[in-house]
């Protein structure tokens, strides 16, 4: 690592629908002194057209391995569907271009070892897109930790709770292409964000239990959109306990739909000099035998999207390690998958 390289960096969409158009494409937009989007590739030619037009890139393909046959392609961003995250991927790296893959890294652990272990092989950059990572409230949290503010971090809560939130659209409620549910898609999230508080320690057994009440009936309130029930093969709300080599434990939350009074994003952190919760954003203390709730003023937001896309720039312009690994990334794959693994058998399930 430490070798710069040359800039702009040509970079290559795979995948340009709604998450590609949304996100990553104005994150690229956003640095032109660094990047400039040269191909686009969808399986639907329309999306992939309008993408182009949308962002003035040149060239457009429906299959992604042209896109990775250009030269001046450098890196890209594999903004496909959960289960075609990892062939992309291995052939992006295996082409010699660096990866930004979005979350969650793959269907299962399995798959992200093998994106891990391409990524290793060809010594090409892979992170994953895992943005509330750079978000104002996670970095916020994560300088008190790194300050020592809240000691020891034995304990942590993380919730990604919608009340009526299962999406009406895309492949979200179909498990041969998604993986899972609520779990998978956005309470990995709120997993690696607590992991990073936590300084990412080893887990080493997971137990879990997953329902589906409410996605497979007639007449539930569709607040994202109207699914159908008929295909609907997800949980729509799952729970997770994870044990860490050092002791520590994790309880993890997650729903699509369920009777709450309102949708919570949270984590909760308790340390031995100090907690934190995320949303709304406090810290807890006791100094001067007086409990104190700190509450942070002034804090400039950021647009996390475009703090990733730059995140990963710069670790190529400076060849170094992405912000978010792909063993992080693979980390929090593991445990969702133990948590659907220990869902199905009933048993506790013991990670090496």
């Amino acid at each position: 690592m430490g070798r710069k390289v040359k800039t702009p960096i040509g970079i290559g969409i795979i995948g340009s629908g709604g998450i590609a158009q949304a996100a990553h494409m104005p994150g690229y937009a956003a640095y032109p002194d660094l990047c400039r989007i040269v191909a686009v590739a969808d399986i639907n030619p329309e999306v992939a057209k309008a993408a182009a037009e949308k962002f003035n890139v040149p060239h457009v393909f429906t299959d992604y391995r042209d896109l990775l046959k250009l030269k001046e392609v450098d890196a890209v961003s594999v903004c496909t569907p959960n289960y075609l995250h990892k062939q992309p991927t291995i052939d992006a790296l295996e082409a010699g271009k660096h990866v930004l893959v979005e979350k969650p890294m793959a269907m299962n652990a399995q798959e992200g070892r093998e994106m891990l272990e391409a990524a290793r092989r060809t010594g090409k950059k892979l992170q994953v897109a895992l943005n509330m990572r750079f978000s104002t409230g996670v970095r916020t949290i994560k300088r008190f930790i790194d300050a020592g503010k809240l000691g020891e971090i034995y304990y942590a809560r993380a919730q990604a709770l919608r009340r009526r939130g299962i999406p009406g659209w895309g492949v979200f409620t179909q498990k041969d292409k998604q993986g899972g549910g609520p779990l998978i898609d956005i309470g990995v999230h709120i997993l690696d964000a607590t992991l990073f508080f936590m300084g990412h320690p080893k887990p080493v057994s997971v137990s879990g239990m997953t329902y589906t009440k409410f996605g497979t009936r007639e007449g539930v309130v569709g607040l994202m959109g109207q699914w159908d029930p008929k295909t609907y093969t997800v949980e729509d709300f799952a729970v997770g306990l994870v044990r860490f080599e050092n002791d520590a434990t994790l309880v993890i939350e997650s729903s699509f739909c369920a009777n709450i009074e309102h949708d919570i994003f949270n984590t909760t952190i308790l340390g031995t000099e100090g907690g934190a919760q995320l949303n709304p954003l406090k810290l807890f203390r006791e100094e001067e035998q007086t409990l104190l709730d700190i509450t942070p003023f002034g804090l400039r937001e950021v647009n996390s999207h475009q703090q990733e896309v730059y995140a990963f720039l710069q670790a190529i312009v400076n060849d170094t390690e992405p912000e978010v690994t792909a063993e992080q990334g693979l980390m929090a794959t593991e445990i969702i998958d133990a948590i659907y693994t220990s869902a199905e058998t009933g048993k506790e399930v013991v990670l090496r």
